[in-house]
């Protein structure tokens, strides 16, 4: 697998990752880069292990990942993206400037499943896995503090409204992932 493909990889694994950076920064008030830096290091560590431990894994545990990974992601993105709308509707608003351990946990595992299985992949194809997940992780920790700084300028924009949008984005990904690999986008489109 060539350099330019192992890019083009890492930048699709980074695409989930970076729209809920986006909803991170909407929802961010102070410290932007300092938020931007954290979120990067998160889900830039869980897309470039996953990938590893994914390929470790090999062949022998595919059909057993690929029948649940979709539902875990859609469920987590699902909480999580409903309880976003829900503290951004609730009449008492209390500003939240940094997500806890335990979210941006669950977020980055959340957002790296895919890399787990395209990680099974690179064990049936001729892929130095190192650079592999080092460029994995590298591509993710950019994009989403990228996301981070252009969500911050739009939750400045929009206000209450972005922490809603953000929280819609969140669901909307987790459906897409489920849809996907059950199918059913390929049967619509």
């Amino acid at each position: 697998m060539s350099i330019l493909s192992i890019l083009l990889t890492a930048l699709a694994l980074a695409m989930d990752a970076f729209a809920v950076s986006l909803s991170i920064g909407m929802n961010s008030k102070n410290e932007k880069a300092k938020i931007g830096l954290r979120t990067g290091l998160y889900f830039g560590i869980f897309q470039g292990v996953m990938p590893l431990i994914g390929w470790a894994l090999g062949r022998s545990f595919t059909n057993y990942i690929v029948k649940f990974d979709h539902w875990i992601a859609f469920i987590l993105l699902s909480v999580i993206g409903g309880k976003m709308i829900y503290e951004a509707i609730k009449e008492e608003k209390e500003v939240v400037n940094d997500l806890g351990v335990k979210m941006m946990l669950l977020l980055s595992i959340a957002t790296s499943i895919d890399a787990l299985a395209v990680g099974v992949s690179f064990a049936f194809l001729n892929v130095n896995i190192w650079l592999a997940v080092s460029l994995i992780g590298i591509v993710t920790l950019v994009m989403c503090f990228i996301g981070v700084i252009m969500g911050t300028k739009l939750g400045d924009i929009f206000g209450r409204k972005a922490e809603i949008v953000g929280g819609c984005i969140l669901i909307l990904i987790g459906l897409k992932i489920l849809l996907e690999h059950t199918g059913i986008i390929d049967l619509v489109l």
